[in-house]
């Protein structure tokens, strides 16, 4: 396109990333909230509300519903704060690691079949780009995000 700007184009093609099926697939295990949620403790480990309130931005109430769905379907379970505080706190349980490894697993899946005619060389300057421009928008927020040790 005529004056298409680089800006435009990340805008573009990131709303176009967020539409696709695949990435996203139909069949879900986890819920968005809950695949999030889950890899958020299983980097950081046990979590309170308002812990996961400043991680993630957002307030209580929907937290807490968010968590109240994970304790139902047994994805996570309240444990008293093993520092010693106060608050309860949220850890991953057993059948949500598994279901959390499962999601993933497809996900991955589904990158893989996207990617297949992609070199290795490729595929790490994709992820390198997509760290940066996560922890930038991260770094902006003030609400850094804990990465999974390789």
């Amino acid at each position: 396109m005529v004056g298409f700007e680089p800006l435009h184009e990340v805008e573009y093609e990131q709303m176009l990333l967020s539409r696709h099926e695949l990435l996203h697939h139909r069949h879900h295990m986890l819920e968005r909230s809950a695949y999030v949620l889950l890899s958020r403790i299983r980097v950081q480990g046990p979590m309170s509300i308002g812990e996961l309130s400043d991680a993630f931005g957002l307030d209580a109430s929907t937290l807490n519903r968010q968590t109240a769905a994970a304790m139902r379907g047994g994805l996570v379970d309240r444990i008293p704060d093993p520092g010693g505080g106060i608050a309860r706190k949220f850890r991953i349980t057993d059948k949500g690691a598994r279901m959390l490894d499962d999601e993933r697993e497809s996900v991955i899946s589904g990158l893989g079949k996207v990617m297949a005619d992609w070199s290795d060389d490729d595929i790490a300057a994709f992820a390198s780009y997509l760290r940066r421009f996560n922890t930038d928008i991260e770094r902006l927020a003030g609400r850094p995000w804990p990465r999974p040790s390789a």
